[in-house]
């Protein structure tokens, strides 16, 4: 089985998913670059490991993120009312931005938020696909010690 079937599997699977198993998938996967996500607005999807980040996300209607520029990124593209894509500055505490910061040893692209500590790291799974780890301060970020982990895939350019 390969990254990819190893992914969808994860993904479709009706069991909650052991973070240690999202940590050893991650370990093998090569770290993004700011040029892997600029561009494109990405459709994003939660593992299911049983941390309250996905289902603040799913009450939010969360789509994905969109990544313009380095200095312009929209973390929380969600759903309203009329179908509409919507930028959710709110429940984001304003947009974000791309940086490659040092995380588990490895740089990787950073999503840094603008109004929270928090840090969305991504590597890739292909050129369509990438894995993000939430990582910073505070009980949205840790949920019994354990990080938020969730995907991406490449919907339209920009």
């Amino acid at each position: 089985m390969d990254i990819r079937d190893e992914v969808a599997a994860l993904r479709a699977s009706a069991d909650r998913i052991d973070p240690r198993t999202m940590d050893q998938l991650w370990a093998r996967l090569e770290p993004c670059r700011p040029v892997d996500l600029i561009g494109y607005r990405w459709r994003g999807f939660a593992f299911d490991t049983g941390h309250r980040t996905g289902s603040l996300l799913e009450r939010a209607r969360w789509y994905g993120k969109a990544f313009a520029s380095e200095s312009d990124v929209q973390p929380l593209l969600c759903r309203g009312d009329d179908g509409q894509l919507f930028s959710d500055v709110g429940t984001g505490h304003g947009e974000a931005s791309l940086w490659e910061v040092l995380f588990r040893g490895e740089v990787t692209t950073t999503m840094v938020y603008d109004g929270m500590p928090v840090f969305d790291h991504f590597k890739k799974v292909d050129d369509d696909t990438v894995i993000g780890v939430m990582n910073g301060k505070g009980k949205l970020v840790f949920d019994g010690g354990e990080h938020f982990w969730f995907g991406l895939e490449r919907d339209v350019a920009l």
